[in-house]
């Protein structure tokens, strides 16, 4: 297909509002009155046990912007937020949000009455996260948490199993998670999909270069990722084995998501051919109606960018 026809189907002339405003059409829990950021400074050095090209990389890129400005980050979060919405407790409950990076999630959690304290290893990210009102942050390590035992009524772990390359770090984030949430709470980890720089890079045709193709074989064969292209160290996980891994850190009856689904390649792919914003296009609620209608099949949950796992100790 020519630039210009694509251009003509989903370029901004031809964009329209939203059918549903995903982000704001969840319906709001009620509000409490936000508290106040810890008076302490927080310290600004990284933690110790995170490799330093993690924490260079998310000092120098924007992870907010990520998930607002684009339409595969706007669907990632969107997506997120929903599946999180349909297992909640009601607020005001304490949530951990481990790995919780700027805040993000965070955010929209305080603004619906939830008690929201961050743990992240980045100093840049602990600084955003503790400005956010109603959110208290701290530099830490998902797999060495600060928390007492059985405190919090949810933990997130949306990022932290990314980042781990050993099998026994990733249990230890796990168990972790599991030992700071209260009997009968929830625990949500995030996991980045196998498949997701094979599918990727067709969307950005970088699969054409070998070396790129060599990468990618590597990747889906050992999960490991050395952070040589645009993104750092990371792990990615099939569902199988994130489903194995919960449930031997003692988690049971994981529910597992396709946070974007399988339409997600087709909406980078036009972002990136055609530079427009797809966010309230044809083609994005496309996708966002893909990834509900994928939900129940198990076979479809790889496709997805990332995979969402929800359990509770």
């Amino acid at each position: 297909m020519s630039r210009a026809l694509w251009q003509r189907r989903w370029g901004p002339d031809h964009r329209r509002a939203p059918k549903i405003n995903v982000i704001t059409s969840l319906s709001p829990l009620p509000c409490r009155t936000p508290t106040a950021p810890p008076d302490e400074d927080i310290p600004m050095t990284s933690s110790p046990a995170v490799r330093p090209e993690i924490i260079d990389f998310y000092t120098r890129s924007d992870e907010a912007a990520r998930l607002q400005t684009t339409a595969t980050g706007t669907l990632e979060f969107a997506r997120t937020r929903e599946l999180l919405c349909r297992h909640l407790p009601p607020a005001p409950a304490r949530v951990l949000d481990v790995g919780g990076g700027p805040g993000t999630h965070a955010r929209w959690l305080a603004d619906d009455g939830y008690m929201v304290h961050v743990v992240d290893p980045v100093p840049k990210h602990v600084a955003q996260a503790a400005a956010v009102d109603g959110v208290t942050a701290e530099l830490g390590d998902a797999r060495r948490l600060t928390a007492a035992d059985r405190t919090y009524d949810v933990v997130l772990l949306l990022g932290p199993l990314y980042h781990l390359h050993d099998k026994s770090d990733r249990i230890s984030a796990l168990t972790e998670a599991a030992r700071v949430t209260r009997p009968g709470g929830l625990i949500a980890a995030a996991a980045i999909s196998r498949y997701s720089p094979l599918l990727d890079y067709i969307a950005t045709t970088g699969i054409t270069e070998s070396a790129i193709q060599d990468g990618v074989r590597d990747t889906l064969a050992k999960g490991r990722y050395a952070g040589q292209r645009g993104f750092t160290v990371a792990y990615f996980q099939t569902s199988t084995e994130l489903r194995a891994e919960v449930t031997e850190a003692g988690l049971t009856d994981p529910r597992l998501y396709g946070i974007e689904g399988p339409g997600w390649v087709a909406v980078k792919a036009i972002e990136k051919y055609t530079s427009a914003n797809l966010m309230g296009t044809d083609i994005y609620e496309a996708a966002l109606a893909a990834a509900r209608i994928a939900e129940p099949h198990a076979a479809l949950t790889d496709a997805s960018a990332h995979i969402l796992a929800i359990t509770g100790p």
